[in-house]
């Protein structure tokens, strides 16, 4: 049993929501210049110049990518021969939530009583907190500011399994569509498909932690994915709205066993700046 101080939970978090919040994963960067290759539309070009030439600011002056520095999303694995001491585990990753939007000087965009009073609560807590038990003695942190322009047009379907692949097809282009220049595009889509319709939408959300253009490593899912970005990029949304030839960066699909008389399918909507930062204690 390897002993772990809540502490460096708290440290650990508030540094990646930093990290996150100012630096721009090499993959992303990557994903921006090679877009601004082959765009063909003038304005389109414009504003992925000026996205990169966001992220070189953000990074050189430590200020956040985008005046919305996202819902705290946080993803933990933690090895079952773990034990914390100090306090609790999910309280520590709060504290470090809220260090973070201080020291950092994130903007406080979580409201308690999502029904009623909707009060801001102040230091961007509580955090969404996916924790799964893994073999071993280490934890494993990731974490992802979302944003709610993107996150807001995001979307999840029971589909028919008579459906199949051309219904995923057709509700994710629908889903793009419907979603137009809101998420500022370009985005990136993380697909979820199959176990319950919480697994599915869970499944999207991890698939935007995947690199940039990394594809998956089932060879049907791959193929999934090209296609899916090529049939993307055809509706023409292009950056920031304007028209274009890159609507989407990438697609990245995890898929979960289902009930033989379910197809869930959710799409998670990432922007432009698909910010994530991971660390391991």
């Amino acid at each position: 049993m390897r002993e772990i101080d809540v502490n460096e939970v708290t440290a650990l978090v508030s540094r990646l929501f930093q990290e996150a919040n100012f630096l721009l994963p090499a993959d992303v960067i990557e994903s921006l210049q090679a877009a601004l290759a082959r765009e063909e539309s003038p304005l389109g070009r414009d504003v992925l110049e000026a996205l990169l030439k966001n992220a070189g600011i953000a990074a050189r002056e430590r200020v956040p990518l985008c005046q919305d520095t996202g819902l705290a999303a946080v993803f933990a694995e933690v090895g079952q021969e773990v034990h914390f001491s100090g306090g609790s585990f999910v309280a520590a990753v709060d504290r470090g939530v809220a260090a973070a939007q201080a020291e950092g000087y994130l903007r406080a965009s979580v409201v308690s009583g999502a029904c009623f009073e909707r009060a801001n609560t102040g230091d961007n807590t509580p955090a969404v907190l996916h924790t799964e038990l893994v073999a071993g003695d280490r934890v494993n942190i990731t974490v992802l500011p979302k944003g709610g322009g993107s996150e807001n047009m995001s979307r999840l379907a029971m589909l028919k399994p008579a459906d199949g692949v051309e219904g995923i097809i057709n509700f994710v282009l629908e889903t793009v569509g419907l979603a137009g220049a809101n998420p500022c595009p370009p985005i990136f889509l993380g697909v979820g498909i199959g176990g319950t319709m919480d697994r599915a939408a869970l499944l999207s959300k991890q698939a935007l932690l995947r690199p940039a253009g990394s594809p998956s490593a089932d060879g049907r899912l791959a193929q999934l994915e090209a296609d899916l970005l090529e049939k993307v990029n055809a509706l023409g949304i292009g950056p920031g709205g304007f028209g274009g030839t890159v609507t989407c960066l990438g697609v990245a699909i995890e898929e979960y066993p289902c009930h033989i008389a379910s197809l869930p399918v959710a799409v998670n909507i990432q922007c432009n700046s698909a910010r994530r930062a991971a660390g391991s204690l």
